[in-house]
């Protein structure tokens, strides 16, 4: 089996990189960074979002498996400690294969460059470079609302326990293929007035955000932080790809949030 590492960066995370690494090639196993087959990462959440967007283009042949040096992680699951029994794990035991579902965001541009198309794991927010945000949100082809108000959240559900969850938004379980649209201070008075609520759309429904103004906007895909300019509009709908995770053991998804939010 191919494997690759990918490290947070600081010395703890280095180390056990290292460590990693050796066990593996004890075992006669590769270390391939172009094509792996399994990624490791050791650091946290935000060290496998780093890695999926690395590995994006081969998203359909390679699994991850997170390892974490900080606090306990959403996709990052095994402990320090625990890295041993890991090893072994890959080297010797046929492992599940969990997907979960991802964002797909294309943009398209006014003056007619192509579109770009993004895939996100968690989230894309999008935000006015100046001033507030003025969209139109269509839904199924129809127009739905104008939001006006600091910004737009649509996340996955894998990202519905991060940036979304501060929002207000639901928390939704990987298994259920959807996108949720949440807002940012929208702006509610006498003249203005949009749902002010978290918006869930299943699979087959499509979210189009339409710019009223001529005018630059601050988009993420996850940890990427993008300045969009001549936006004709921005298209969010729920991916045909899928993030592949090597899963060893069980790994309840509420069990995960209880532990992140609640706590014993």
């Amino acid at each position: 089996m191919k494997f690759a590492i990918v490290s947070k960066g600081d010395n703890k995370s280095n180390i056990l990189t290292e460590k990693i690494r050796a066990y593996l090639e004890e075992f006669e196993l590769v270390y391939e960074e172009k094509e792996p087959e399994i990624v490791i990462t050791v650091g946290g959440d935000g060290t496998l979002l780093h890695a999926f967007h690395h590995y994006v283009h081969r998203i359909d042949k390679t699994a991850f498996v997170g390892v974490h040096t900080g606090h306990l992680g959403f996709f990052a699951d095994w402990l320090p400690e625990e890295v041993e029994k890991l090893v072994i794990h890959i080297a010797k035991t046929p492992f599940q294969i969990v997907e979960y579902p991802l964002l797909e965001v294309t943009v398209r541009y006014i003056d007619g460059l192509d579109e770009k198309r993004y895939l996100a794991v968690n989230e894309c927010t999008v935000k006015s470079v100046e001033g507030s945000l003025v969209m139109d949100v269509e839904i199924k082809g129809e127009k739905f609302e104008t939001f006006r108000g600091d910004g737009l959240c649509i996340s996955t559900p894998s990202g519905s326990t991060a940036y979304n969850k501060a929002l207000g938004g639901a928390i939704i379980h990987p298994s259920l293929a959807s996108i949720q649209l949440s807002e940012m201070a929208s702006i509610n008075n006498r003249v203005f007035r949009t749902i002010g609520s978290p918006l869930v759309l299943p699979q087959h429904h499509t979210c189009i955000l339409k710019p009223v103004n001529d005018v630059d906007f601050h988009i993420t895909i996850d940890h990427r932080f993008l300045v969009q300019k001549k936006v004709k509009s921005i298209q969010y709908r729920v991916a045909e790809e899928k993030i592949r995770f090597a899963r060893f053991r069980p790994f309840p998804f509420w069990k995960r949030v209880k532990e992140s939010f609640v706590g014993d």
